[in-house]
């Protein structure tokens, strides 16, 4: 069943357009998740479908609802997880659960959801003084304590441990197996690829690709083989050995416009065993999520992390 519906989307300010256009669905029981360089119209788009944003034009409608009309009527079926911030810091974990618990007229067990976001060592910390990634659980386990039909996710893995990445994944495999739209936010593309059903990336304020994984894949592969090695490697010479044009897409990972075929391949490794050069990988006519990224953005996710967030989405209030 489609839960979120976006029709011709368009976000500008003053002269500025953030969002050009857009339109695109998801679906009860799907991940998907916005991809894209900072300024590239995520956070406007995010924020108009949370009901926080007028568009300038075009609809969107969130289970029917207009998400910034019926605002009121809406905010008992979504939760939405900000990076950071919400919570007054000197608020308890386990004060801001039982707050949050009487928002909501059939909210989830406050143990189970203790339980299930690993948060039982941090419950009489104050949030101030939370590790970043107790701070994410806590977030998220307040997102979804209302049994919300869609969830906004922004960032969920962001700064968070190994153990928490384990909660967060199961706490999206259980809001999947119920039937809840989930729509994510991340710099992290091995999360995405992990987690999304489809993924949308977006670049100026426009789609510039969408699908699930291998439909991404299979449009960005061509005859290529990509392989990751130390940065500056003799690229004259290796296409002398090659027989090819080799680039070096951003540092350490390069480009061979050939076919991937086995005498390729070989002369290939030849060339960088000769020289004692390491390898990281090989992907023989096989597109990662990071080069499908680079090749629309021109970034690399790393790139326009460095950057920072491009969001005024830290420390806004939760619902």
């Amino acid at each position: 069943m489609t839960t979120i519906e976006v029709n011709d989307l368009y976000i500008a300010y003053g002269e500025k357009i953030a969002v050009g256009g857009i339109s695109f669905q998801a679906n009860s029981g799907e991940v998907l998740t916005i991809l894209g360089p900072n300024g590239a119209g995520k956070t406007s788009t995010v924020e108009s479908i949370e009901g926080y944003r007028r568009p300038s034009r075009g609809s969107i409608r969130v289970l029917g609802l207009d998400p910034h009309k019926d605002l009121p009527k809406l905010t008992q079926f979504i939760g939405v997880m900000l990076q950071d911030g919400g919570i007054y810091p000197r608020m308890t974990p386990l004060e801001a659960l039982h707050l949050f618990h009487d928002y909501y007229k059939d909210p989830l067990n406050i143990d189970y959801l203790i339980e299930l976001t690993n948060l039982r060592d941090a419950l009489k910390t104050p949030y101030r003084r939370l590790s970043g990634g107790e701070k994410q659980r806590l977030s998220l386990a307040l997102a979804i304590i209302g049994k919300p039909k869609v969830v906004f996710l922004d960032e969920p893995t962001a700064g968070i441990d190994p153990e928490g990445r384990l909660a967060v994944r199961e706490v999206i495999r259980n809001l999947k197996s119920q039937e809840v739209c989930v729509l994510l936010t991340t710099h992290e593309l091995d999360e995405a690829q992990r987690l999304s059903d489809r993924i949308i990336i977006l670049d100026h304020g426009k789609i510039a690709a969408e699908g699930d994984l291998d439909e991404l894949m299979t449009a960005a592969q061509g005859e290529n083989i990509r392989f990751s090695a130390p940065s500056g490697i003799d690229l004259s010479a290796l296409e002398a050995e090659i027989g090819a044009k080799v680039t070096e897409e951003r540092a350490g990972e390069y480009l061979i416009v050939t076919q991937a075929t086995p005498d390729n391949i070989v002369k290939l490794t030849s060339f960088l065993a000769g020289r004692n050069i390491f390898v990281g990988d090989i992907r023989a006519g096989k597109s990662s999520l990071e080069d499908v990224f680079f090749a629309l953005t021109g970034r690399t996710v790393e790139q326009d992390a460095q950057h920072g967030p491009s969001t005024g989405r830290r420390g806004r209030r939760h619902r």
